[in-house]
């Protein structure tokens, strides 16, 4: 589809299926080159390129599109107006012209909104099928949350590991946080399994985050009394919810006063930021590991066209504790080590605490 400089993109097709999947491929700009990123998402059945081609006239409507969404939704409205500003001065001046199907395009405006906002939750996004319809505020149908329940159900919410390693310490390792009234049950099943260890170990190194709600029943699990976690305040109601423990929870609370250990990575992202920051904060855990992502802003998908959308951040994190987040920054970790180094070095904190 295209080839720039440190980036492909493509389409693949399944050898013994009609299939296709968009990939792409960004390489550093270091000495040895390193893969930075590698995408491949399904496109369909029997896509070709001459499907996804897209004219002058429709570059210009997804950029008005994604301009009005942000206006409207956008937690800065001011970055908000400068995102618009500057989509449609690049456009005046043809800097799309040679950006001809709509996933290469997508993927390029992707690039220029998180440049000029530095909010990496912001995303546009390209669907070769028709996108239905669909009311982001809405509640979700019945028949939505079956298919979403069956869905977690086949990957136990994100929960890959309960278990107690060799002298009594705990180990979770879970790669997202559910929605509660799906998931809460797998949680607290996961945590009174661990609440009579010594120590536990929390891995959030593939955790990309998820639902404020479950991050604070996780938490309530770690702390004997009620504790305020987070807020959240959106910017189209001017209003605040805040996330705080729950006086009470199913099974056994792990406590508030025996050690915990984060372990963190470049990967994790948003909720697991949340999770990090809440904790670190409290002083009620020691993250071991890499800087995380740098993603505070919750985020909505805001429909452009039958086959454009765009990821809005639209509510913006504040800590109790320091008045601010982790967005553009991360989470800095309280012993800096190589991911792949995290676990054996929370291992080692535990058997010799500094």
């Amino acid at each position: 589809l295209r080839s720039e400089p440190q980036h492909v993109a493509f389409l693949v097709r399944e050898r013994h299926s009609p299939s296709v999947a968009f990939g792409q491929i960004t390489a550093s700009d270091t000495d040895p080159l390193r893969v930075g990123d590698f995408v491949l998402r399904a496109a369909g059945p029997s896509v070709t390129v001459d499907s996804l081609r897209i004219d002058a006239a429709e570059r210009a409507r997804v950029i008005a599109g994604a301009a009005a969404q942000l206006d409207s939704f956008y937690v800065f409205p001011a970055v908000a107006a400068q995102i618009g500003d500057s989509l449609r001065a690049r456009l005046a001046r043809g800097a799309y012209d040679t950006y001809r199907d709509g996933f290469t395009f997508a993927m390029r405006l992707s690039d220029e909104v998180r440049a000029i906002s530095h909010d990496k939750h912001m995303r546009v996004g390209y669907s070769a099928r028709s996108i239905p319809a669909s009311n982001p505020d809405a509640e979700p149908s019945p028949d939505d949350v079956a298919r979403e329940r069956q869905r977690l159900r086949e990957i136990n919410c994100g929960f890959d590991k309960a278990e107690v390693l060799p002298g009594n310490v705990g180990y979770l390792k879970f790669d997202m946080f559910a929605p509660v009234e799906l998931c809460g049950g797998t949680a607290s099943a996961a945590m009174t399994f661990l609440a009579g260890t010594r120590a536990l170990i929390v891995d959030l190194r593939e955790n990309g985050g998820g639902q404020p709600a479950m991050v604070a029943w996780i938490a309530s699990y770690l702390f004997d009394a009620r504790t305020h976690l987070n807020d959240l305040w959106t910017r189209r109601t001017d209003s605040t919810e805040e996330f705080w423990t729950t006086d009470t929870v199913p099974g056994r609370r792990f406590g508030g006063t025996k050690p915990v250990y984060v372990l963190t990575s470049s990967r994790t992202f948003s909720g697991a930021e949340e999770f990090t920051y809440n904790l670190q904060t409290r002083h009620r855990a020691t993250v071991v590991g890499e800087t995380t992502g740098g993603g505070a802003h919750p985020v909505s998908g805001r429909t452009i066209d039958e086959h454009f959308w765009i990821g809005v951040p639209f509510a913006r994190a504040i800590n109790p504790v320091t008045h601010t987040n982790w967005e553009g920054t991360g989470v800095e970790p309280d012993v800096k080590v190589a991911a792949a180094e995290a676990l054996a070095k929370a291992e080692a904190l535990i058997k010799t605490p500094q």
